[in-house]
């Protein structure tokens, strides 16, 4: 069974799944990512056997509460974009072959869909608000133009 951890955070799929830690990928940090000033990065990356890409953005505010929680939505639709750019240059380019396996696994997906894991303080206090609303989130990155194409599919943290 595939593990990857993330933030402090085990995310656990089965065994049949191929998933990846993409923003620790060697292509990605070292060749990628290099190329110029703000590119960003994914969190995680998951195919499932039915040929569905899962890009996996992980936000925990439990310990670090997020100062401008109404850039959300253009902060993970940045990284979305990114890292799908970075996805043929990886298959072809990574010196990493599992990288190089988990790039082309992407790119023969079927569907697409994107994940926004948040977990945020159970109780709400003046000194650890609750900033993001993850409905809020979810209809502003149905906005985007591109998103007929992404099935959204995010993941209310506690």
């Amino acid at each position: 069974m595939p593990a990857v951890r993330i933030d402090g955070l085990e995310f656990d799929f089965p065994s049949s799944w191929n998933a990846s830690k993409y923003d620790d990928w060697e292509f990605y940090r070292k060749k990628f990512a290099v190329m110029w000033n703000g590119i960003k990065a994914i969190d995680l990356l998951a195919v499932d056997p039915d040929r569905t890409a899962w890009l996996v953005e992980v936000k925990d505010y439990r310990a670090h509460e997020r100062t401008k929680p109404s850039e959300l939505d253009d902060e993970i639709a940045r990284k979305v974009f990114d890292t799908l750019a970075a996805m043929l240059p990886a298959k072809l380019n990574a010196s990493d072959a599992q990288e190089a396996k988990m790039a082309a696994s992407v790119l023969g997906a079927k569907r697409l869909r994107v994940v926004l894991h948040l977990e945020q303080p159970r109780k709400h206090s003046t000194l650890r608000p609750r900033a993001i609303n993850p409905a809020d989130v979810q209809q502003a990155l149905r906005r985007l133009p591109w998103r007929r194409r992404v099935v959204w599919a995010p993941l209310a943290g506690r």
